[in-house]
């Protein structure tokens, strides 16, 4: 993968960053897209030059159509192209049903789902082009299994897989993969968050019996952003210490 150009939204933290990380470890350069905290997406940044490769950052809410057309545009004027795509912008708005409101759900929905509908929109055209292209959606197993208290969150994980395989079907006659991932629980903020008793239901429900690390994650994304994986799409792999079997 050396001189590919990768962008990957949700770069500044959590998985996104491990992505970057990696990627760079494979030799691409990475566009780092980060919704609001710009300290932490230099970081990113730091950490890919660290690794010998081109990264530069873009503030961008991934829930607006016009704002991704903008990164897009941008990000190809500064790197001249798009190689691979990793959709790892996420947020979460935990309650249960009784307590969401319509604001908790759409609000997920925008960024998790619509997010990735307009980043694969707008890189749609380029990868025709290229006659080729790595298109990787971060899903998680709660939109495969269901998850008490997160009914916007694992819809909208649900959806990204939908999408996938929809994506991964129009695509695959142009040589252009597209796969999910699908992350059981992970060390990152988010994860951090939860409280000391949820954390230790999942261990109990986890048979490998703790948390996986964002660059077990990270290393999946680059297998399938590489040549090695060019006859694999459509595919949902969890990454999830055989929470969901």
């Amino acid at each position: 993968m050396n001189g590919k150009i990768a962008l990957v939204t949700g770069g500044s933290r959590g998985i996104g960053r491990a992505v970057c990380r990696e990627l760079a470890a494979c030799g691409c350069g990475v566009a780092v897209v980060y919704g609001g905290n710009e300290e932490a997406a230099e970081e990113t940044c730091k950490l890919v030059r660290e690794a010998g490769c081109r990264a530069e950052k873009y503030a961008c809410r991934v829930e607006d159509y016009a704002s991704v057309e903008s990164l897009v545009k941008q990000v190809i004027s500064d790197f001249g192209t798009v190689d691979i795509l990793v959709n790892s912008a996420g947020i979460v708005r935990d309650k249960l049903m009784l307590a969401m409101t319509e604001t908790d759900f759409d609000e997920v929905l925008d960024v998790n789902l619509k997010g990735v509908f307009n980043t694969v929109k707008q890189l749609y055209p380029v990868f025709l082009r290229k006659r080729g292209g790595r298109i990787i959606n971060i899903s998680s197993v709660s939109g495969l299994m269901g998850n008490a208290g997160q009914a916007n969150y694992s819809a909208s994980k649900a959806g990204v897989v939908g999408l996938t395989k929809t994506v991964a079907r129009e695509l695959a006659s142009r040589g252009v993969t597209c796969n999910a991932v699908a992350p059981g629980f992970i060390e990152t903020d988010m994860t951090g968050a939860l409280s000391g008793a949820v954390l230790s239901a999942a261990m109990g429900a986890i048979p490998m019996r703790r948390m996986g690390g964002a660059d077990e994650v990270a290393a999946l994304v680059a297998f399938l952003a590489s040549d090695k994986a060019a006859y694999i799409t459509g595919e949902v792999i969890k990454v999830d210490g055989g929470l969901y079997i």
